[in-house]
Parts: C-alpha cells; structure tokens; sequence
C-alpha cells in the first residue's frame, strides 16, 4: 500500500467549535513538530478526514449539533485506529468513565496543562506508529505464508514443533533430501533469515491453520 508524504507524517486532527480554543491548541500542538488539522466542525471531520494516516485525534466533548462522545462512538463504529484524547471544560465522573469505555486514549479536562496534553499525544502518536508497523508486519506475514504449497505448510508445522529434518521425513514419508528442499524453499518464500525469526513470525499462523482444519488455508499445491 502506497502512502503520500502527508500520510506519513504525523498529523493531529483537532475538532472543536471554538475558533480561539483550536487557535491556541494548534500552535502548542504545534511547537513538538506535529502537523495539526483543525476542524470546526465535527460533521466535516467525519466526512473528509484521512483515515490512512497516522496521528491522533483530539476532541472536544460539548460541541452544538452533535457530542464528542457520539463522534467517538461513530469513529469506534468505523473501526478508525487513531487514537482519540478527549477534552472537556466540564468533566464528570461518569463522563469520564463513558469515554474510557467507548475507547479514548486519554481523558483532559480544560484549561489543559500543556505539558499534560503534548506528553498524551506524543504517547498516542507513537502507540500509533507501532499499532500500524505490527498490523503491516502482521499483513506481510500472511500474504508470504499464503504463497507456501500445503507441503510446505505441513513442514512448517513440523519445524514449528521442533523435529529435525529426519524426524519430519519420517512424519511425511519424505527422503532428508526433500525435506532440506522444502525447508530451504519455506525459509525463501517467508522471508525468514533465521529459525528463530521464522517461529516468532509464523508459529501463530500455523496454530490459526491447525485450528482451521484441513482446506482452511488456500495453498498452491501439495508438492
């Protein structure tokens, strides 16, 4: 998947209906490098903004028209991963609480220390960047399993569960000679440079295609 260079670069979506309060945010906001997108109008955010990108969502709770807790529950719905901090000039207890289990990141309440609310972000857009690195980590694992032959996939799982080459042979009714080959050609197409890196990237897919049972997976041939 390609990315723009503004997709890339970190960017803090800021909704809130008052100009002077997205103003003063944004320069803050600011000063620790992070680009800011202001809305005024939470309507407008959930229409048009980049949902691809990475960054964090700061959101004002009591805005006319329509909530901050509705729009995080509406960005929740839609599976957004940006992590959201709320802000509120008049917080509650159970507030508070509805945020946190609709899924905030972090609760604030006005006026917002500024130290507070940078360190909050900063967390958020880096628990971001990692959230994304795993999900694509995890993507490119899949699709380089999806290319193994079920024979493949079978060794694999054998190699997972620590046999030898000899042991997995006699398991699969294979010379040492073919199990090195289809070892060999595993390791090529998983892209692993070691044993360990192919059991910490690949063991969690073989026991998804274990409990999966036969034909659960979509191999290429049984070669």
């Amino acid at each position: 998947m390609s990315h723009s260079p503004d997709t890339l670069s970190p960017t803090v979506h800021l909704i809130d209906d008052d100009q002077a309060v997205r103003d003063s945010l944004g320069l803050l906001i600011g000063t620790v490098g992070l680009r800011v997108q202001p809305w005024g109008d939470p309507q407008a955010f959930l229409s048009d903004f980049d949902r691809e990108g990475i960054g964090a969502i700061v959101l004002d709770v009591r805005m006319p028209g329509i909530s901050g807790l509705s729009v995080l529950d509406t960005l929740v719905a839609q599976g957004v991963d940006q992590p959201v901090i709320m802000l509120t000039g008049h917080g509650t207890v159970d507030m508070c609480r509805r945020a946190f289990k609709a899924g905030a990141a972090e609760f604030l309440e006005k006026p917002v220390n500024d130290e507070v609310l940078l360190e909050a972000l900063q967390n958020a857009v880096r628990q971001h960047v990692r959230s994304r690195q795993r999900n694509e980590a995890d993507r490119a694992a899949r699709e380089r399993y999806a290319q193994l032959s079920e024979r493949e996939r079978e060794v694999l799982g054998l190699i997972v569960e620590g046999l030898t080459n000899k042991e997995i042979g006699r398991a699969l009714g294979l010379s040492p000679r073919t199990v090195e080959t289809h070892r060999a050609n595993l390791f090529a197409k998983l892209q692993a440079p070691s044993l360990a890196q192919l059991i910490r990237h690949y063991a969690a897919l073989v026991d998804a295609q274990d409990t999966a049972g036969p034909g659960g997976g979509n191999g290429n041939g049984t070669a």
